[in-house]
């Protein structure tokens, strides 16, 4: 177990507040939850002073904002709000010129993360296998704002990077020559629902992985946080389980 540490909350949502249970669970302490329509609590919270590492789970608009607020205060974050990677650059070069720590994930589920791999080695086997074409699928809860999924987006990237034929992705468009095609499906409370589906005119494989809860995602994070502390720069999964 980790040290005990003062975690902040950037965002007090379903995801913050699952958070903080997994975090008291594991004897850290809460001593700020920043989301003014919410909490009522902004930056200018003193509490914030006394935090170790801050949590940041919010919209794409506010992310990168949210990181320099908490940079100009040395404290560490680990951020798992997708949808602001057009200024990933921006974020890297901070953190390393101001010697600040970003722990970013699409996904912090360690199940996910096995996906990725195991997504990465199927992508490597079908670049030799052009009868195969390749499709993502994803499904996630009705108030999830962004489509697709920033894992989704991982994932097709990735399979871009070691598949030849493949050069984009595009949302809601079915695979053909270049193009990997994501449907996004947003409905219920689903947590996450990602799918991997290689077809050829005579079978198909399918690599899937199913959250059953937010749970899983809360501890990866947290973890990420224990990590986080100790680590400078910017960081993702891959530092924290060593693949």
């Amino acid at each position: 177990m980790a040290n005990k540490l003062s975690i902040a909350l950037i965002g007090y949502g379903r995801m913050g507040r699952e958070i903080e249970r997994i975090s008291i669970s594991r004897g850290h302490k809460i001593v700020a939850r920043i989301d003014p329509g919410v909490t009522g609590e902004d930056f200018s919270s003193t509490a914030l002073s006394d935090a170790d590492v801050a949590l940041e789970f919010t919209t794409p608009t506010a992310a990168v904002n949210n990181f320099l607020e908490c940079f100009k205060r040395s404290i560490p974050v680990v951020s798992g709000t997708t949808g602001w990677l057009d200024r990933l650059d921006e974020v890297r070069k901070i953190c390393k010129e101001k010697g600040q720590t970003l722990f970013y994930a699409s996904n912090f589920s360690i199940g996910v993360n096995i996906l990725f791999e195991l997504n990465n080695i199927l992508a490597r086997i079908m670049n030799s296998q052009p009868g195969y074409d390749i499709r993502i699928t994803e499904t996630h809860h009705a108030k999830k704002l962004d489509a697709p999924s920033g894992t989704a987006i991982s994932l097709a990237n990735d399979i871009i990077n070691k598949i030849d034929r493949k050069k984009k992705w595009k949302l809601d468009k079915l695979s053909e020559k270049d193009i990997i095609g994501i449907e996004a499906v947003r409905q219920g409370d689903v947590p996450g629902t990602h799918s991997i589906i290689c077809e050829s005119e005579f079978d198909e494989i399918t690599v899937k992985h199913r959250a059953k809860s937010r749970k899983g995602f809360a501890m990866g994070a947290v973890m990420a946080a224990e990590f986080a502390v100790n680590n400078k720069g910017f960081l993702t999964m891959k530092d924290l389980l060593r693949f």
